[in-house]
């Protein structure tokens, strides 16, 4: 219910219609396939948590665009950046989160036998994600012209498409080492309830 009221927030006022349609894009699709599994197929505690954080991070980038979230300039000033990060907030957390959805999924389907090979697939299936939505930029950059130039939030940067993906890569590498032991824990009690 927090996620609604806080989605119908971020669409009351966006700085561009298209852009915030775009942004939120993700969360109006995961909400009903959330909702739609929930009884089914329930994800852990860690996962919600993480979906719920990720939510939020493309929320306030859909309604500000990532090129002007006031944290993002406050983070440019404190680190002496030149231009706005908040973009690659959003690029690291769509590295972490599905990294971890991509895992529980894997291991609950029994669908991958060696963690090595489940870090691997892992980090491919997150970069393969990530590679897909930077063609959507790119398509969007397309269809839309200049009216893309909120979307894409590049801000001048001709490497923005690669450092998007490295962050991701760093995101999805930082969940698999800091949060698969944990979610393993409660992948366990899932399959004991």
């Amino acid at each position: 219910m927090a996620l609604l009221v806080l989605l119908a927030m971020s669409g009351l006022h966006p700085y561009d219609r298209t852009t915030w349609i775009l942004e939120v894009l993700p969360v109006l699709v995961a909400l009903p396939l959330l909702a739609l599994t929930h009884r089914r197929f329930p994800l852990t505690t860690l996962l919600y948590v993480c979906i719920f954080l990720h939510a939020i991070v493309l929320m306030v980038g859909g309604a500000y665009t990532y090129a002007r979230v006031p944290l993002g300039f406050q983070m440019a000033e404190w680190f002496d950046l030149q231009r706005n990060p908040y973009d690659k907030i959003g690029h690291f957390f769509q590295g972490f989160v599905p990294a971890l959805a991509a895992r529980e999924i894997l291991i609950r389907g029994k669908h991958v036998r060696s963690r090595r090979m489940l870090g691997f697939l892992v980090l491919c299936i997150v970069l393969a994600i990530s590679a897909a939505y930077e063609l959507i930029e790119w398509a969007a950059a397309l269809s839309l012209g200049q009216g893309a130039d909120e979307f894409l939030g590049t801000q001048g940067d001709p490497w923005d498409t690669q450092s998007d993906m490295f962050m991701a890569l760093v995101g999805a590498a930082m969940a698999l080492g800091l949060f698969s032991r944990g979610q393993d824990r409660q992948i366990a009690q899932l399959h004991r309830t």
